[in-house]
């Protein structure tokens, strides 16, 4: 068994391998497990892994015979994973060489069974670099107050966490992305204890990044947050969460403007987007319109101009659009 599998996911990676690869191999922690997942690139990433499968007997790589997304990807990895702890890098970043045992010890000797890492933004366009800073100042957090930090992202979710609780509780695959974010606050929800670790995690932020670019797959954080407060409910139903219709209501503000800001973000870029996509954001905006519970949205909130819940979606538009308008006015 190695203390920590570090799952890799990768879908035409080259241009950010090597140095996601080699932050993994210079780790001052040595007994890990490095599972790759080729998510059927096109590129050379597949040789680029096998150069170092060839060298370095803790690498294992996984050929998928076509491409199904990260969450899928990581779970077919998690099925040959023997660390103690498990964790994931994504392909475009990379790990300070004491990464991993920083984690892995502030882990153990905090007898917690899951450890985050210390979070940097890296932005490619301009150079900047920034430290994610959590909206807390605790260190150690039970794993309800750690799943509940993470609804709004209070708290991050980049860490190791114990096998048998990843096991468990696999990548959410509801959604192409966003949906393993869920898996995220499961496992800390599930966790005896939350720690923080001096351990880093560098991120990339860059253009090409599938989350940053204008795709219509950015519309999945909508059908992933349903995701989750489905698994709220049934979480809520068997005993797991104190305060269930407390932490629902939160949640399902949290949701709320997340829908808002989803039609933001159409409203912004709808002229990047074909007639066909127009369509189908229009319709998934408007199926979401009737999954909100509008008893459970704050009255701060919903009689806030633009943040009414209406379940019309023409008397929604009408409204956001006059809004966006009003707010560009004013900034000018």
């Amino acid at each position: 068994m190695s203390k920590i599998t570090v799952l890799v996911a990768l879908y035409n990676a080259e241009k950010y391998l090597h140095k996601c690869l080699d932050s993994l191999v210079g780790q001052t922690l040595q007994d890990i497990q490095i599972v790759c997942i080729n998510d059927c690139s096109t590129d050379s990433s597949r040789s680029i892994v096998e150069e170092y499968t060839s060298k370095d007997k803790r690498f294992v790589l996984i050929n998928l015979d076509k491409n199904q997304g990260q969450a899928v990807a990581r779970n077919k990895g998690l099925e040959v994973s023997d660390g103690e702890y498990i964790t994931m890098l994504d392909s475009d970043d990379w790990f300070e060489p004491d990464s991993l045992e920083k984690a892995y010890f502030a882990a153990k000797n905090g007898d917690a069974d899951c450890a985050l890492f210390r979070l940097m933004q890296y932005y490619d366009e301009d150079g900047r670099v920034e430290v994610y800073h959590n909206r807390t100042d605790k260190v150690c957090f039970t794993g309800e107050d750690a799943f509940r930090l993470s609804l709004d992202w209070s708290l991050h979710g980049l860490y190791i966490v114990k096998a048998d609780i990843h096991k468990a509780y696999p990548y959410d695959t509801s959604c192409r992305l966003y949906s393993d974010d869920n898996t995220t606050r499961l496992h800390y929800l599930h966790s005896r204890k939350v720690v923080l670790s001096d351990g880093c995690y560098c991120y990339r932020k860059h253009p090409e990044s599938m989350t940053n670019s204008c795709s219509i797959l950015r519309f999945d954080y909508m059908d992933a947050n349903l995701s989750m407060k489905n698994t709220l409910i049934a979480e809520g139903r068997n005993g797991g969460i104190s305060n269930i219709e407390e932490v629902l209501d939160f949640y399902e503000n949290h949701r709320w403007l997340n829908v808002v800001g989803a039609y933001w973000y159409y409203w912004q870029h709808k002229s990047s987007f074909s007639d066909e996509e127009r369509f189908e954001v229009e319709r998934r905006i408007a199926a979401m319109l009737h999954t909100i519970e509008t008893k459970r949205i704050a009255p701060s909130l919903k009689y806030k101009l633009g943040y009414y819940p209406f379940r019309s979606y023409e008397i929604f538009r009408f409204v956001e659009n006059f809004y966006f308008r009003l707010r560009i006015l004013l900034k000018r």
